[in-house]
């Protein structure tokens, strides 16, 4: 209730991946005191107690928005017939904005049974869930899983969500090739996605047929020069400016293209490099987006962003350990199908639940670390162990 009270002319911070509300310095103090004053006849005690409830709801907004992915939300929320490419991929390491995907680990482990693990899942139920992947990932059935099982069944995995993408794009490229001749230009592409951004698709297309300026506004327009220029590096030589099937996948999604992985590979370094010289050092990559911390929530999200990313940086992204990463190895540590990275990533996720320290992921502890392998806590995980298998 106290939001729909709230005075007109918010702006939107766009200084973290997932921007919240943010409203002008005087806007909580100034108008709730002012709204307070003019009630506090009538309402007394409760006029405050509204307005400290307000004050606190409103510093907690204004705070940095987190620096973590939403791959889970953002999936959810996504058109299925949307046509612009997405800021996530799954079970690969960085966005498109170059932050980590917090959800990595789950999506290797789990494939396209990642909506199977919800907090709304009945405990049990999961439990013998994740016990039946357990088995699968345990070939030899000694009832531990090994470094290289578990590469093996990171890379099985990722090329399940390979496939969903392939899937997909067969919907969006129909919804951008109406004709169904098999190639779509940049301009059709255009009409589509201005149509889906609420323009009249038929005064879009006569005006580009008639070369007419389009009346769109300067964020869209940056982003339709992104957009083009992401288009001709996914037109495979010899260039016609028309996109296949195939190629309109690597356009939606470059981890499926050796050459537009090397493409969102220079986006992410160009974004992320501060000294122009083409490559990331650890104080490029962990630096903090814009914006000011205002509460300690803040200060500990900003503190977990820094720790989080030089871990990476010096334990995988920076393979030779020299203090820099060059575009190689950017590359290849995003590469989703590389056997090397599958490997590590094996082994780290391994050593997060090895209490035992044998090198090796048993029952009881992919039970207990369930959290980080599912994203749901399942309890009791000694007590059912047994009885789950």
């Amino acid at each position: 209730m106290l939001w729909a009270l709230l005075p007109t002319g918010v702006v939107t911070s766009t200084c973290g991946p997932a921007s919240l509300p943010r409203f002008p310095l005087w806007s909580p103090v100034v108008w709730l005191a002012a709204m307070t004053s003019r009630q506090r006849s009538l309402c007394g005690l409760a006029a405050h107690g509204l307005w400290f409830l307000g004050l606190v709801l409103l510093m907690d907004a204004t705070a940095r928005p987190a620096n973590h992915s939403f791959s889970r939300e953002r999936a959810a929320n996504r058109d299925e017939n949307e046509i612009i490419p997405p800021d996530h991929l799954n079970g690969v390491k960085l966005e498109m904005d170059g932050h980590l995907n917090k959800d990595f680990h789950q999506e290797v482990f789990l494939g396209k049974d990642m909506d199977g693990f919800d907090e709304d899942s009945e405990p049990r139920r999961s439990r013998r869930k994740l016990m039946v992947i357990f088995s699968k990932v345990d070939v030899n059935t000694d009832r531990r899983i090994s470094a290289k099982e578990m590469q093996h069944w990171i890379m099985e995995k990722t090329a399940e969500h390979f496939q969903e993408a392939v899937k997909e794009n067969k919907l969006h490229f129909r919804a951008v090739d109406p004709d169904g001749d098999g190639h779509v230009s940049w301009d059709e592409y255009k009409v589509k996605f201005l149509a889906s951004k609420g323009h009249n698709e038929r005064e879009i297309a006569d005006a580009i047929k008639n070369h007419e300026e389009l009346k769109v506004d300067e964020e869209t327009q940056e982003v339709l020069g992104n957009l083009r220029d992401r288009w001709y590096q996914a037109d495979n030589p010899p260039a016609d400016l028309l996109l296949t099937e195939d190629e309109f996948l690597s356009f939606l999604h470059p981890e499926h293209s050796r050459g537009m992985l090397k493409f969102m590979v220079k986006e992410i370094v160009r974004d992320l490099d501060q000294d122009g010289d083409k490559q990331l050092s650890l104080p490029e990559f962990i630096s903090l987006p814009v914006g000011t911390v205002e509460n300690q929530q803040g200060q500990d999200i900003d503190d977990n962003w820094v720790k989080d990313r030089k871990k990476e940086f010096e334990e995988l992204i920076d393979s030779n350990h020299d203090g820099i990463v060059t575009m190689e190895e950017l590359e290849n540590y995003m590469d989703p199908m590389n056997e090397y990275n599958a490997l590590n990533e094996a082994k780290q996720m391994i050593a997060i639940a090895d209490e035992n320290q044998n090198h090796h992921l048993e029952p009881e502890e992919i039970l207990k670390y369930s959290e980080f392998f599912t994203g749901s806590k399942l309890m009791d995980y000694a007590r059912n162990v047994h009885e789950e298998f």
